[in-house]
């Protein structure tokens, strides 16, 4: 595969040996939006890494509703799906493909070795369970403590930062479902937000004012 790509996403923090290395063992992969990349109850063989396009990661009660616990941009990995292979466990996340992404998937053996033996990768994987323990503290402080409004709005700026666009492309079911909780709810929350001038709605489309 492209070791540039690599050099460009993760050089900052892995040393050059060891993008030379997953370039060679890595397997390249496509994935459309919507796509599942990683489902409930899978057992992991491959960790990704992220080249292109943003996935959300999703966990999902015993009634099978699904709730958003963070996103992953590219240059970033999924922490969840390293503990399930340290674990040797199965997955308890869904990774849905937010857009259209390219990952490299690294096998779980190769992974489990860099971490014994390879510094850049040690701190890599240790600064990336840091950062998403820190989403998830902030993904459980939004449940426990923010107003569905205040929620739905955070959610919206961080899908505009995440697309770097003023204008996210959306449907309300969608915000629903990531959020748990109905349509109705979500529509009448975003004529609200509309009312008061911090969003433009349109079909399929919120535009970001404030």
């Amino acid at each position: 595969m492209d070791k540039a790509l690599l050099l460009e996403k993760y050089g900052h923090i892995l040393d050059e040996n060891l993008i030379e290395e997953i370039s060679k063992i890595g397997l390249l992969q496509s994935f459309e939006k919507n796509d599942i990349i990683i489902d409930i109850g899978e057992t992991l063989k491959f960790i990704p890494l992220l080249l292109s396009g943003h996935i959300k990661i999703l966990r999902e009660d015993n009634e099978g509703n699904e709730l958003l616990i963070y996103f992953l941009e590219a240059g970033e990995t999924c922490t969840m799906s390293l503990t399930c292979c340290m674990g040797t466990s199965k997955s308890k996340i869904r990774a849905v493909a937010e857009k259209e992404s390219t990952l490299i998937m690294v096998p779980v053996q190769n992974m489990l070795e860099w971490f014994n033996n390879n510094e850049s990768w040690r701190i890599f994987i240790l600064e990336s369970y840091q950062m998403r323990f820190d989403e998830m503290l902030d993904a459980i402080d939004n449940i426990a403590f923010m107003k569905m409004d205040e929620r739905l709005y955070k959610y919206l700026r961080n899908k505009s930062q995440l697309n770097n666009s003023k204008s996210i492309i959306v449907k309300h079911q969608d915000i629903a479902e990531d959020l748990h909780t109905s349509r109705v709810v979500i529509s009448r929350l975003l004529k609200q937000l509309e009312n008061e001038h911090k969003i433009k709605l349109s079909r399929n489309k919120i535009e970001l004012l404030l």
